[in-house]
């Protein structure tokens, strides 16, 4: 399981010209699941996510958890994140997970962040979405249950 975080002071997603998922400060997470993925990725990503002090505390460091400022995430499903572009110029999506088991590890990991007590809106699984988003610092990192970078 991938994912794309981001710190952002204001985000929002849009399908078909209608908002579907929107927050103030706190992260966007772009998910990607990947065929292997299974509930215990779901548990140790959302764990991670949960627990990132990322936010600058009174003296300006980043010291801060979500939790801690209040924050809010907005989770859109990016298959494209399990894109591979080592070989051509096309990429291969053979690691993605089929779009049943994305979708349902996807509304796990939703379901995961609620249970830490964290405000979570989404995107809509499947759809061609547009994201807005404000990147605040900019603060940007990679996470995967499977390795580090």
């Amino acid at each position: 399981m991938r994912a794309v975080i981001q710190r952002v002071t204001r985000a929002s997603v849009t399908v078909d010209n209608a908002v579907v998922g929107e927050i103030a400060h706190g992260f966007v997470v772009l998910l990607g699941v990947a065929e292997e993925d299974t509930q215990d990725d779901v548990i140790w990503l959302a764990g991670k996510v949960n627990g990132l002090r990322v936010f600058d505390d009174s003296n300006g460091r980043m010291n801060l958890a979500l939790s801690d400022v209040a924050g809010s995430i907005l989770v859109v499903s990016q298959f494209t994140l399990m894109g591979d572009c080592r070989k051509g110029r096309r990429p291969a999506f053979v690691a993605a997970a089929p779009p049943d088991k994305a979708d349902r590890l996807y509304q796990s990991f939703v379901a995961e962040l609620r249970g830490h007590g964290l405000t979570v809106a989404t995107g809509q699984f499947q759809a061609s979405m547009q994201v807005q988003l404000t990147n605040d610092g900019p603060v940007t990192l990679m996470l995967d249950s499977t390795k580090l970078f």
